[in-house]
């Protein structure tokens, strides 16, 4: 008899539907095709055991199936529940007709209970697309799932369940989340704030700026001036997720196994702070079965990369086309994936090997050219991609020891929510931009108008400094921003005057 049930396979952030068909007839083998790895080809063992603990029987005769689309690889456990109901359905044990409604997906352990799967969101996106009835999936799983409206999502723990489900024994309960209600009631719970941090005004300053445009930032400073803490908190003050951001977010953690079973929905910008030993794989993405990687594990949050000259240059230098294009693709021989990278740049650095060059009372220790060599790791075009340069300057005791309230994230985020909307207007008939930071040449070119006076200053700065083409788009681009943040229609000098004040590491000079 042949029977069809259906599964699912994610490529990249997307799900193709796998159709799994059963044939049993005459014989005593078992065949599984349709480029199947390792994993799935070892679910014949899990599910004969699965299947005899709970005292079904294994059919003795020859099986055959096939996993379509024949052409795409096939990988993972999660086909373990799908295959082993095809089968019950091919014997007769199951209902066909119901199988064949719904999308199965799941783990099998020995004794038949399930365990969790990678990939539910973007699969049950393309279950609703499909018009499935519903999704069978583990229960860990279940809430994942539910984000996605007009879907049945039944999470069960052992196959017997939904062997009994599909025999019409028992009657499943289906998987409902309030994403709405449960997105915004979590949106704003932070554990830490702005108003821990003491002095330190003028980098406040430039992460509000950048979190109001969505520029890249490095900071440069003493140990201990307080570089990681300030960069913690930017999470804080950037604008809450739409819905449709969080969803993308969560796929890419879904894809990546980084979903935990009380998450439904993501509801706060990821942080991503990876280690210094870092390799370039694991932070672009890749693999032999393409995995997101660091980067794109923060889209639409903040990569946080600390003491960045410790990196290794080629993990550096493989960050260029992502941050400017903001996705990357992971390209095979047979294949090609592409995963989002939209994300804000935060790195820190020491100034040099000591860590107290520019230090306003100690003296650095570093022989001659040193500064400089410390410096030359990060290269020129990478320095080219990030928006705003600031030096730290340590804290005086007088500002640590001073009692009085700071300005909280809260104020500061309405601050840079409202600057946020100003650009939204702006950007609404270009899709896919929705801040400054991503504007192209001919988009500042419409809505950079510089007059007389601002145009002098930065054509001072341009010559002096020796400036790119690049440096000098994001000059326009932070000026623009400053301007949307003091609610002016035009960019005006003291906004280019600003703006210049944040290409600190461009002067020559600096770092001797």
């Amino acid at each position: 008899m042949l029977v069809k049930v259906f599964g699912a396979a994610v490529q990249g952030i997307s799900a193709t539907i796998i159709s799994i068909e059963v044939n049993i007839s005459r014989g005593i083998k078992f065949f599984l095709v349709g480029l199947p790895d390792n994993a799935i080809k070892e679910s014949h063992e899990r599910i004969v055991s699965a299947l005899q603990y709970n005292g079904i029987k294994f059919p003795g005769q020859q099986i055959v199936i096939n996993m379509a689309p024949a052409d795409i690889k096939k990988e993972g456990a999660a086909y373990d529940l799908p295959l082993a109901i095809g089968i019950l359905a091919a014997n007769g044990n199951i209902s066909k007709e119901k199988a064949e409604q719904y999308l199965i997906m799941g783990e099998l352990s020995l004794d038949g209970t399930l365990k969790p799967i990678k990939g539910v969101l973007p699969i049950a996106i393309k279950a609703r697309e499909e018009g499935f009835k519903g999704f069978i999936l583990p229960k860990e799983n279940s809430r994942e799932a539910a984000v996605v409206n007009n879907l049945d999502v039944y999470g069960v723990s052992n196959i017997t369940e939904v062997i009994d489900f599909l025999n019409d024994k028992i009657e499943l309960e289906k998987t409902e989340v309030n994403t709405r209600e449960e997105f915004f009631a979590h949106i704003n719970a932070f554990d830490i704030d702005f108003s821990d941090v003491r002095g330190q005004e003028n980098v406040k300053r430039a992460l509000e700026i950048a979190a109001s445009g969505g520029h890249n930032v490095i900071m440069v400073g003493p140990p201990g001036a307080g570089k990681t803490m300030l960069a913690k908190r930017l999470p804080t003050i950037l604008p809450p997720f739409t819905l449709h951001e969080a969803l993308e977010t969560t796929k890419i953690h879904s894809v990546a196994g980084k979903i935990n079973k009380e998450t439904s929905l993501m509801t706060q910008r990821p942080f991503r702070n990876p280690h210094h030993t870092i390799s370039d794989v694991a932070l672009v993405g890749g693999g032999a079965y393409p995995q997101p990687g660091e980067i794109s594990l923060a889209h639409n949050g903040v990569l946080f990369l600390d003491e960045l000259p410790e990196f290794k240059r080629t993990v550096l230098e493989v960050m260029r086309q992502p941050l400017e294009d903001r996705k990357i693709t992971i390209s095979r021989a047979k294949s090609s994936i592409e995963y989002p990278t939209s994300v804000m740049l935060i790195a820190s650095m020491n100034p040099c090997p000591c860590g107290y060059y520019n230090h306003p009372t100690r003296e650095c220790v570093c022989p001659p050219g040193m500064v400089q060599k410390y410096l030359s790791k990060i290269s020129g075009p990478l320095l080219d991609r990030i928006d705003i340069h600031i030096e730290i300057v340590p804290v005086p005791f007088e500002e640590l020891s001073k009692k009085e309230e700071l300005e909280s994230s809260e104020t500061i985020r309405k601050r840079v929510i409202n600057a946020r909307n100003i650009q939204s207007k702006r950007f609404e008939k270009y899709p896919g931009i929705y801040c400054n930071a991503q504007m192209s040449s001919k988009l500042i070119r419409e809505f950079v108008q510089l007059d007389t006076e601002s145009e002098n200053r930065l054509k001072t700065a341009i010559n002096r400094l020796n400036l790119s083409a690049r440096a000098y788009d994001k000059i326009l681009k932070v000026a623009r921003t400053i301007a949307d943040m003091d609610n002016s229609e035009n960019v005006k000098p003291n906004h280019i005057s600003e703006a210049i004040n944040y290409r600190n590491l461009d002067r020559e000079g600096w770092g001797g």
